[in-house]
């Protein structure tokens, strides 16, 4: 079955002698399931596709094979259903099921693919990050913490004794007392100042509004990529923070992290209201101090639950008693401590106004982007963000 041009897709000729038949595929793969949201059969029919084009296999390595081997190393999995009606499974890591599709099973991504997306994500966006302890946001205060400064200062009542620096107070002692006299008292002690390491509690919205996908143009594909990387750097750099990801149409929903490759549009308008509600919702159950929202939004908010259950919509322009609620909300998160960082992926002027009357109100972030660059601006406002304020 022939495939229509898929607006969005661009792809050049890829060189990479290096890698094996396998890798060389598993990379474009990655890329195809991405952009498929994780459907395996279109992915495949893509594939097939760039290959007929480019000749990306030949007769010693086929996409059967390389299928087959997806099966093999646990990328993907077989679900059939057996004779009572039941889906089992079939295909992870040692097991390499049945010859090609036979059963005609549907293929599904493993745990382990889901994965391997975060990491190539992280790599994509934010370059190589090597995994680290847990709480590594400097704040630039110093105090019993967790990272030696390098600097020193007397001894007080109550500093841990692990704290002193034995060399540091023995050459004190040695300067105020001479060697042949030598002592050692509390006068001499010192001990090395240490760095706070903030832990943060961000909450991400990403925007699944139809415009999301409108004029041939797919931006959920990045805004996926970003939060997969986002939850990549959190759970692997930064293992006390936490990572709340919720997603908004004409309603907002939490999603788990496993679902992000799995993300679509849907034919919805922009609640950014109900969004805001559920994030500081999420927020205010966290114990850290330290609280933020990231937004990733393309179009105006369009849509309100009222009270009464019903949906209030307005798609022309931007409504005046749905903007009041969204300046209300950005308030809100002021009082409670929470600066809204927005990535706006658009360029309209009367939009760029709204979000920067938004911001005002929230006194927080706004970052007017298309979609190069939106990872890296989003992951450095993450590093800069972490702050502890200590009285």
């Amino acid at each position: 079955m022939a495939m229509e041009q898929k607006k969005g897709f661009r792809f050049t000729t890829y060189e990479a002698p290096h890698l094996s038949p396998f890798e060389k595929l598993f990379e474009i793969f990655q890329e195809l399931i991405t952009h498929t949201s994780g459907d395996f059969d279109e992915a495949i029919e893509w594939l097939h596709q760039l290959d007929e084009e480019y000749e990306l296999t030949d007769d010693d390595y086929t996409i059967d094979d390389f299928i087959e081997d997806l099966k093999r190393k646990g990328y993907i999995r077989e679900e059939f259903e057996d004779g009572g009606g039941q889906m089992g499974e079939q295909g992870e890591e040692g097991d390499g099921g049945d010859e090609g599709n036979g059963r005609g099973g549907k293929i599904s991504m493993t745990a382990k693919l889901e994965q391997m997306l975060r990491k190539r994500a992280l790599d994509q966006i934010f370059g190589k990050i090597k995994r680290s302890g847990s709480g590594n946001h400097k704040t630039g205060k110093l105090g019993r913490g967790d990272e030696h400064s390098g600097e020193f200062r007397e001894y007080r009542f109550g500093d841990a004794l692990d704290r002193i620096s034995m060399t540091e107070s023995l050459k004190n002692a040695q300067i105020n007392h001479g060697i042949g006299n030598f002592s050692l008292d509390e006068g001499d002690l010192v001990v090395e100042d240490t760095e706070f390491k903030a832990q943060m509690s961000t909450v991400l919205m990403i925007d699944i509004s139809h415009s999301m996908i409108l004029y041939g143009e797919d931006r959920i594909t990045p805004a996926k990529k970003v939060a997969m990387a986002l939850a990549e750097l959190i759970t692997t750099r930064y293992p006390k923070d936490t990572l709340d990801i919720l997603v908004f149409g004409n309603d907002a929903w939490p999603i788990a992290i496993k679902e992000l490759p799995y993300l679509k549009v849907g034919p919805y308008h922009t609640n950014t209201v109900a969004g805001l509600q559920l994030a500081m919702d999420m927020l205010r159950r966290k114990r850290n101090t330290n609280k933020q929202i990231f937004m990733i939004t393309d179009g105006k908010p369009s849509c309100l639950r009222l009270p009464n259950g019903d949906y209030y919509k307005n798609s022309v322009g931007l409504d005046d008693y749905i903007v009041e609620k969204c300046y209300h909300m950005a308030a809100q998160a002021r009082k409670l401590h929470i600066p809204i960082t927005t990535f706006m992926i658009a360029q309209d002027p009367y939009l760029m106004q709204f979000i920067r009357e938004f911001t005002q109100a929230n006194r927080g972030k706004a970052f007017y982007t298309g979609l190069k660059g939106l990872g890296e601006m989003i992951f450095e406002d993450y590093e800069n963000n972490r702050k502890k304020r200590i009285k």
